[in-house]
């Protein structure tokens, strides 16, 4: 009797594990998932989240059609302010966001209408060194010389990297930078060096030089002046580190906040507030997507990094930004300003 007892109880528990399995696929089966891009077609935001859209649907149960969608605008704030107060809140519409979002409404940027913290944070795909270049006409070829001659660089907005960084290398280590903003996204950038129009630009990732502009490389169009990020890329051991040139204790926290962007550099969210399930569901898919042999063999073929961050990693790198000392705050935000005066 007992056993027969023990067998039903197996038996049912079984049929619910199947009924909860189909249930999950009955989601997403026959949606669309919209995937949004904060940049233009052609630079590495635009690739990562192309490349994703082909592989992660079948590690979605419902197996959903991925379209990737550029949702361009405010150096990529038009985006995070759209998916944090406007996107459906049940999984439907993901996005990946300007690397530099999180940090802004800790530094005061009141055009940034969200708190970090509550996104559905999915996965990154890899971190990210980005670099200061100067065309191979300009007078700037090295550090040395942003601090002696003006560099005219190109800019997308007030938030965007390539502003920030130019700004605080100007207020920090008194680069003669010059910002000329408003340009939608790296393409743009590129063909206002072409034409003579900026000298250069900060805040370009190396990842993206190497695919996008990789002949410039070769041809020595452009010298690539400093790196930054917390680490230094291994491929650029000549390059000087801007955490090297950190002169005392608050000038390092000051970039280690500025640049601890670079950890999570192509993150990919969800708005708040979404089912735990679906949370749980949509960070699974992307963790499995970065081990999915077709995802990768693709992903190397474009010259796209993979060293994964999951979402909860995510989550937890955001928390600290959040949770840094006002003081620290004060003083980046300081910088920040003064540099762009």
């Amino acid at each position: 009797m007992r056993a027969s007892f023990s067998i039903a109880i197996a038996a049912v528990l079984g049929w619910q594990a199947v009924a909860h399995a189909q249930d999950r696929a009955e989601f997403y089966r026959g949606r669309t998932i919209q995937l949004l891009i904060a940049y233009t077609s052609g630079g590495n935001y635009d690739l990562h989240a192309r490349v994703l859209a082909r592989h992660i649907s079948k590690h979605i149960p419902g197996n959903p059609t991925v379209v990737p969608q550029n949702f361009v605008g405010a150096a990529g704030l038009r985006l995070a302010n759209f998916l944090y107060n406007v996107a459906p809140k049940d999984g439907t519409t993901i996005g990946i966001l300007a690397r530099g979002s999180p940090t802004e409404p800790v530094l005061g940027n009141t055009a940034a209408q969200f708190d970090a913290r509550r996104y559905t944070w999915i996965g990154s795909v890899a971190d990210e060194v980005s670099v200061c270049v100067s065309w191979h006409t300009s007078k700037v070829k090295t550090f040395e010389d942003m601090l002696s001659t003006p560099f005219v660089v190109g800019g997308q907005g007030p938030s965007s990297d390539a502003n920030l960084f130019a700004s605080l290398l100007r207020s920090v280590f008194g680069a003669r930078t010059q910002i000329v903003s408003g340009y939608p996204g790296t393409n743009e950038i590129s063909l206002a060096m072409e034409r003579g129009e900026v000298e250069g630009r900060c805040g370009w990732a190396w990842g993206s030089v190497k695919v996008s502009r990789g002949e410039w490389l070769a041809s020595k169009k452009i010298n690539v002046i400093l790196q930054i990020a917390l680490q230094r890329a291994p491929d650029l051991p000549s390059v000087p580190l801007v955490m090297d040139l950190a002169r005392n204790d608050p000038e390092r926290k000051m970039l280690q906040l500025m640049f601890s962007r670079q950890q999570m550099a192509w993150p990919f969210a969800a708005p708040p507030d979404l089912p735990a399930e679906r949370i749980a569901l949509l960070r699974a898919a992307f963790d499995a997507t970065m081990k999915d042999p077709d995802y990768l063999v693709e992903a190397k073929q474009r010259g796209l990094e993979v060293n994964p961050m999951p979402g909860a990693a995510m989550q937890a790198l955001v928390q600290d930004l959040y949770d840094t000392p006002p003081s620290v705050v004060a003083a980046t935000k300081a910088a920040i300003a003064d540099g762009m005066k």
